[in-house]
């Protein structure tokens, strides 16, 4: 398996960003997600101009994964809280975490997963939210692994179309 190189993503990774959180999502949800719906998702929340608007942003953190040739591979993005009916003081958000398929599986997501605790602890959280497609049951089952618990559930809308997804939450240090 190719290696994974982990860095900060700072403003020139802002279109490679894109092109991942694109390629990922959809290889993600396209079994059940309509269409034009999840193109309209795509050209609004995993364009160039989102990402770079987030990497000017000091209160989110995103981490990029590349090849040793600098092919983008994967990503998480921590965030201040969005789930106020759920969220606690000193709680902090991991709102978004892929990897592209050849490189699951092979232990690059709890290394990923391992970096977002990391910036977790930088940033003095006591607590990490996410939250997860109900029908994720893989990625359900490795946030289980690493110690989240379900606190709740939320609405993702993809486009106009609204999706259940649960809120996991991990207490830290």
């Amino acid at each position: 398996m190719t290696p994974v190189i982990w860095r900060n993503a700072d403003a020139r990774d802002a279109e490679a960003l894109a092109y991942l959180g694109a390629a990922t999502f959809m290889a993600t949800f396209a079994f059940d997600h309509p269409g034009q719906p999840m193109m309209e998702h795509l050209r609004q929340e995993h364009s160039a101009e989102y990402y770079a608007a987030a990497l000017r942003d000091p209160a989110i953190d995103i981490l990029l994964g590349e090849t040793p040739l600098g092919a983008p591979i994967g990503y998480a993005m921590v965030t201040p809280p969005s789930h106020p009916a759920l969220q606690q003081e000193g709680d902090i958000e991991l709102k978004r975490i892929y990897l592209l398929g050849p490189w699951q599986g092979n232990g690059n997501g709890k290394d990923l997963l391992d970096r977002v605790f990391e910036v977790t602890e930088k940033r003095r959280a006591k607590r990490l939210l996410l939250s997860v497609y109900e029908k994720n049951v893989r990625t359900i089952g490795f946030y289980a692994r690493a110690g989240f618990g379900a606190i709740g559930e939320t609405v993702f809308m993809v486009g106009p179309v609204p999706f259940r997804d649960l809120v996991y939450a991990r207490n830290m240090g």
